[in-house]
């Protein structure tokens, strides 16, 4: 049997073998089964060549041969469309949850597309969104919680006086009202405790824009 990113892998290289005929880049096979290491999908490979349902194809580039599809599905890609079945009957779609922002300290946003999450459909009708997971309390005055998930729609703009997903010199994404004074951009918590940080505009990038909240209660 399969593992889940083995069969979502194999099963995506016989797609698009099919409608290209040839195989998939590296980078389309990580954001396929969601991963972000070549090494990841080394293994993967690998495997699938152990188990002989692909082979290498020699002197080719992005060069594979799938032999044979698995008879059945791993029991949990069956239990995860079972999911996706019963969401969308109840009104529900998915997004990928990207990790942890720290909502005090500024923290690298962790993409794994692996991650999904259901919510509502009517709160990313339009548009393309994702989640995060807040980390810290510097956004608790306005209502954003330690622990809290977010839901933010892609953008690479916003408005002032907007709560965004900020990525500060290509490195750390947090999450703070923007406002965009001349060639400087003020990242403002909602936390007395923390202070404004005033930023060279060029070492700023919006991600997205806060577009919703989910929070458990326990």
């Amino acid at each position: 049997m399969l593992t889940p990113k083995q069969y979502q892998l194999l099963m995506f290289i016989n797609k698009v073998i099919k409608e290209t005929g040839h195989s998939p880049s590296f980078d389309e096979m990580k954001e396929a089964v969601g991963l972000k290491s070549k090494s990841g999908i080394h293994a993967l490979i690998e495997a699938l060549v152990e188990r002989n349902f692909i082979k290498k194809l020699p002197h080719k580039a992005r060069a594979l041969e799938v032999i044979r599809l698995p008879k059945l599905k791993p029991s949990a890609i069956i239990e995860e469309e079972k999911k996706k079945e019963q969401a969308l009957n109840n009104g529900m779609t998915e997004i990928p949850l990207y990790g942890k922002i720290a909502a005090g300290t500024p923290i690298e946003a962790l993409a794994d597309e692996s991650e999904k999450l259901f919510v509502p459909y009517n709160m990313v009708s339009r548009g393309q969104y994702y989640a995060l997971t807040v980390e810290g309390d510097s956004m608790m005055e306005g209502g954003i919680l330690d622990g809290d998930t977010v839901i933010i729609k892609k953008a690479d703009h916003a408005d002032n006086g907007e709560i965004v997903v900020a990525l500060v010199d290509n490195a750390e994404a947090t999450l703070k009202i923007i406002r965009k004074e001349g060639a400087f951009v003020k990242l403002i918590p909602m936390n007395a405790a923390y202070e404004t940080r005033t930023l060279p505009a060029e070492s700023v990038r919006v991600q997205g824009i806060l577009s919703g909240l989910l929070r458990r209660y326990h």
